[in-house]
């Protein structure tokens, strides 16, 4: 199956800015696909390149087969909702989305009005269809904004900061919404929230300062780079790290109480078989060895570093 969008080469300038630096991307059709990168990276310029807002200074992208220089067409494939959308807050729902879903539909009214119901019915928002915009909540708001971007049934759905301003609950019913939309379109969200992506993405692409540094599947992200240990010691701790400190396939040793650190290793089977073994030289007692799932906000900030 052909991916939903292909990036090759892709470059941005802007005057002396250099905005993307020859990025090359993959998004996985029917995947949730989450874009991270921080302030500046490059990311909303990416989208609007693949929107047919603007145009790449070199360089290639392709979505769902067509190239983006292809405009009108690709835009109709496309449903976006941005960071910050407005809505005209005395129109009630179902009128609104029909709006909207008279541009991408030709059928009669009866057939808007299903679309419309169907869309409503899909976010979780039948039962307020005749309820005027200004009566929502941020999170009711911000799950009309993706059946505005969702109801004309386009293929690939570019969401800006979905989650971002919302409560638990309302990011809660976001994301859930996010995950059932996998079985209809592909989904390419960008978030600064990195257990929300954590949560629902199945594909991840790491933006800095315009050049593309890590992408791949959310399996391969939180199996990557170095394995962390949590180790539980009774005895002399200070002994205890200088012995740690001293082996060079550990990569960093941090304190969670004065008898528990998390030890991260470059080498997982030198660390499994040589950490017991190390410790108990220090003369104390080993009462916890346990490997320890990282997150993916870690392995974010040894990608991007922690000043993003």
């Amino acid at each position: 199956m052909r991916p939903a969008v292909e990036i090759s080469g892709l470059s941005k300038r802007y005057r002396r800015v250099e905005a993307l630096r020859g990025i090359d991307m993959v998004v996985p059709t029917h995947s949730v696909f989450g874009f991270l990168g921080p302030n500046g990276a490059g990311k909303t310029t990416t989208m609007k390149i693949l929107m047919g807002l603007i145009r790449p200074t070199s360089g290639a992208a392709y979505v769902l087969g067509r190239d983006v220089r292809d405009g009108t067409a690709v835009r109709a494939k496309i449903g976006y909702l941005p960071q910050s959308p407005s809505f005209y807050e005395k129109a009630r729902l179902a009128e609104m989305l029909a709006f909207v879903a008279r541009r991408f539909m030709k059928g009669s009214r009866r057939a808007v009005a299903t679309r419309v119901s169907e869309t409503l019915e899909m976010v979780g928002l039948a039962d307020k269809a005749d309820r005027r915009v200004k009566a929502l909540s941020g999170g009711e708001l911000r799950r009309l904004g993706i059946a505005q971007a969702y109801v004309g049934h386009p293929e690939l759905l570019i969401l800006d900061e979905p989650s971002v301003g919302l409560d638990p609950e309302g990011r809660r019913d976001v994301l859930d919404l996010i995950e059932s939309l996998r079985e209809h379109a592909t989904v390419l969200f960008s978030t600064h929230i990195l257990d929300d992506v954590q949560r629902v993405a199945d594909h991840i692409a790491v933006l800095d300062q315009g050049e593309l540094v890590a992408q791949g599947s959310i399996a391969e992200f939180l199996t990557s780079g170095a394995v962390a240990y949590r180790i539980g010691f009774a005895g002399d701790g200070d002994v205890a790290i200088k012995a740690l400190e001293t082996e060079p396939w550990i990569a960093s040793i941090r304190s969670l109480s004065p008898s528990a650190w998390s030890v991260e290793a470059t080498d997982q089977r030198e660390a499994e078989r040589r950490l017991a073994r190390c410790l108990a030289t220090s003369g104390g007692t080993v009462t916890e060895i346990r490997p320890e799932q990282r997150s993916l906000e870690d392995i974010y900030l040894e990608i991007v570093g922690n000043g993003s």
